[in-house]
């Protein structure tokens, strides 16, 4: 039974879906803003989300955390001393979606995730 499970699937087994999502977010933290598809960005929101709530702290602890999700050391840095000071002040909703229209493709649902 699936009673209050979250996450999405995506179509994918666990081990991809979970490369998947720190790609994204690893892409997400360098280039600020990613062109993506609506399923896709709802599912990683949460995740930079939180690792920009870690970011926040700054310490070696966080360093470590951020290490273990996102992919490149360059990511880690600039979470800690670009991202983290920026919304120092901020409680959360680092993050909005916008919506871009269809795929020309499959008609999937394309969107822009992209720092506040």
């Amino acid at each position: 039974m699936r009673h209050r499970k979250k996450g999405k699937i995506l179509d994918r087994k666990k081990e991809s879906r979970e490369a998947l999502l720190r790609s994204l977010a690893t892409s997400i933290v360098i280039y600020e803003k990613i062109k993506t598809t609506k399923a896709k960005a709802k599912a990683v929101k949460p995740l930079v989300e939180k690792l920009i709530t870690t970011a926040k702290k700054n310490d070696l602890t966080a360093r470590r955390k951020l290490l273990t999700v996102l992919y490149h050391k360059k990511a880690v840095n600039k979470a800690l001393e670009v991202l983290g000071p920026r919304y120092k002040e901020r409680k959360g909703g680092y993050l909005r979606i916008i919506n871009l229209g269809r795929r020309q493709g499959d008609g999937a649902e394309i969107v822009q995730i992209e720092f506040v």
